[in-house]
């Protein structure tokens, strides 16, 4: 455990150091909670457990018995909670000494920083391993596939037939593969585009292809159909911990989809050592990320 002492912050102990840089650096607003639905939970973990829903009715011959159905129960996801903890201690001389408050007060402000970072790259994780087969939800698919199976049979894809980048043609094929969407019996569901999830160095095209009210990149005045249609009622989110450039994704209105589930609230907690006079400073959390129904989300690769 690396203290924090008097030699570490020499210059805090002097008079004359005009500025400390490299801590009042402004953050990005919290982006996580627009990739999840946030969920509290009082156990160890949390489990979604899926059903198969009945089928199409079948003919009944006159004077035949009525053929009955029968529901199955589905894949189970489970959430286990994770905790996730970091603090610094600082000696009690480099305390009393400091001139500028840099060594305790900004510190704890430095790490109330990597709380909500940590959070952010959590949750951007989730989507930045959306094609990584190391990483499987409960029907034991990767997030986005061409072939997440049914309990009751067959199979079915929330990915874009061949990978592409965001374009006009891409995002209206989208839309009409979710449109498509069925439940585990094969019954058609109303699944609906609600957002797009970008990475930075997608946010300019994305924002030509769905503000102009015509066609982007033709010479000619054909509506924009994206536009027309509001496809996108919660409009383009830009994510600035997605890893990959070129992948793009959908939210969709399907419930138990991308889940948060928070165990424990962040707790920032300070201490002394008796024996040492140290003061230590702690923050802990607990919570889980994931995914439940993979219909919640449609993506592509990028080309």
């Amino acid at each position: 455990m690396a203290n924090i002492t008097t030699s570490t912050f020499a210059k805090a102990l002097w008079p004359g150091v005009n500025a400390w840089y490299g801590q009042s650096y402004k953050e990005y607003p919290v982006e996580w909670e627009q990739l999840f639905e946030k969920y509290s939970s009082t156990r160890n973990w949390e489990e979604d457990v899926g059903t198969s829903g009945f089928g199409l009715l079948s003919v009944k011959p006159e004077g035949a018995a009525v053929t009955y159905d029968s529901e199955k129960q589905g894949f189970t996801t489970r959430y286990s909670h994770t905790v996730y903890a970091s603090g610094f201690v600082v000696t009690r001389e480099a305390y009393e000494d400091d001139l500028y408050d840099i060594v305790a007060q900004r510190k704890s402000q430095s790490l109330a920083m990597s709380v909500r970072q940590t959070y952010e790259t959590l949750g951007a994780n989730v989507y930045n391993r959306a094609f990584n087969t190391s990483y499987l939800g409960g029907d034991g698919k990767e997030l986005c596939n061409s072939v997440h199976p049914n309990i009751a049979g067959g199979t079915w894809s929330n990915i874009i037939g061949t990978a592409a980048d965001v374009s006009e043609a891409a995002l209206e094929q989208a839309c009409i593969d979710i449109a498509g969407f069925t439940n585990d019996r094969g019954l058609k569901i109303a699944v609906m585009p609600q957002s797009i999830l970008i990475p930075k160095e997608v946010e300019f095209d994305l924002t030509r292809i769905l503000k102009n009210v015509d066609r982007p990149g033709t010479a000619d005045r054909d509506i924009n159909a994206l536009n027309k249609l509001g496809k996108f009622p919660k409009g383009m989110i830009m994510n600035h911990y997605l890893t990959d450039t070129d992948a793009w994704f959908i939210r969709t209105n399907v419930p138990h989809g991308m889940k948060f589930f928070e165990r424990r609230a962040p707790e920032f907690k300070p201490d002394n050592d008796f024996e040492t006079e140290n003061a230590k400073f702690k923050v802990t959390f607990r919570a889980s990320f994931g995914w439940t129904d993979p219909r919640a989300l449609y993506g592509s690769a990028g080309a």
